[in-house]
């Protein structure tokens, strides 16, 4: 196995022992299947079981795969109405396991990938299941984070100039082929730029269905994972990231998002976009979101630089999930969407 998929499982089970109170080995280490970014391990050891998130190995870009941030969030969030695993220890120290690392508490509970969801039985479910991811992000928007120690956890001034440049940035520094489409729909981005309208939460950055763990009967989430991308900035970027999900072609490749464009949803008891935002807007205490499509062609666009960082970490030979080479396909085509958006 190479470095990436690898942990030394007895040096890690002497320093946890060292470091995580109640904490005993000896352990295994089982690497999580799929997975874009921060190789996950589930930890299994005589003390229980555990998770084990960590940077990959390698030359990172600026800013990327910032495990401590994760760590920081879900230790703040810990008493608040957003579910979170509980954080055991950050090890900063890349000498234990060759890149920066943190342990969290193993939640049990069912994820699923397909926004359809067709392994549950019932349209009433689906509708209830929605209903609790759109609860829970109405909550994660509604934190004080004054109260909970995240007043400095991002920068001020105007949220999407700020994301347009730094993602901009990210995908010069990993592009391989020059995409027109990604082009003009920087450039297009630059021009539309919403006026800072002061609206300041705590944002998830990935708020969808695979980074959402549900209680074995899928009565409620009871986790919210992979807080990588987690900052202070504008609530609208993460509803929006959602909705791209559901305006995605339904997919059977794993490695590729999958939506539901084309799905009769009222069929399978999903809410419309426009149902599930109006419920948000609903939870937040608002009447309506102005400028909607430039928030979704935003969400467009980071998603295909996230997929090209995917696609540059694949080249370089370091990327967590060794099946990652077919998501430079993403790029042009999520760029496009977002054209059509504001054409």
């Amino acid at each position: 196995m190479s470095s990436v998929d690898a942990l030394d499982e007895l040096a890690l089970a002497s320093y946890l022992e060292a470091n995580v109170e109640g904490f005993k080995g000896p352990l295994s280490a089982t690497k999580f299947a799929g997975g874009q970014s921060n190789p996950t391990f589930k930890i299994d050891a005589e003390s229980g079981s555990y998770v084990l998130r960590r940077q990959p190995p390698g030359k990172l870009l600026k800013s990327a795969h910032a495990v401590d941030r994760e760590y920081r969030v879900m230790q703040a969030l810990r008493d608040s109405d957003v579910p979170v695993p509980r954080v055991f220890h950050l090890c900063e120290d890349r000498n234990v396991v060759g890149s920066m690392f943190y342990i969290m508490e193993f939640k049990d509970g069912n994820i699923y990938g397909s926004p359809t969801l067709s392994d549950i039985d019932s349209n009433e479910s689906r509708s209830a299941m929605y209903d609790e991811m759109n609860r829970v992000l109405a909550a994660m928007h509604s934190v004080d984070v004054d109260a909970v120690g995240l007043s400095d956890y991002g920068r001020p001034g105007n949220y999407f100039e700020r994301q347009v440049g730094r993602w901009s940035k990210q995908y010069r520094a990993s592009e391989l082929d020059v995409i027109p489409e990604m082009d003009s729909l920087i450039a297009w981005l630059e021009d539309n730029l919403p006026k800072d309208d002061g609206k300041v939460s705590l944002v998830h950055g990935d708020y969808r269905l695979d980074n959402i763990v549900f209680s074995h009967d899928n009565s409620e989430v009871i986790t919210v994972l992979d807080w990588e991308l987690s900052t202070l900035g504008h609530p609208y970027a993460d509803l929006a990231h959602q909705c791209t999900e559901m305006r995605l072609p339904v997919s059977d490749d794993e490695e590729n998002m999958s939506g539901l464009l084309g799905v009769d949803r009222a069929v399978l008891g999903i809410p419309s976009e426009e149902e599930y935002v109006a419920k948000y807007c609903e939870r937040v205490g608002i009447d309506k979101i102005e400028n909607w499509s430039f928030y979704l062609a935003f969400s467009f666009f980071r998603l295909g630089a996230i997929a090209q960082g995917i696609a540059k970490r694949a080249a370089d030979g370091n990327a967590s999930n060794k099946k990652t080479g077919s998501v430079a396909k993403m790029v042009q085509p999520l760029a496009k969407y977002a054209m059509q958006l504001v054409s």
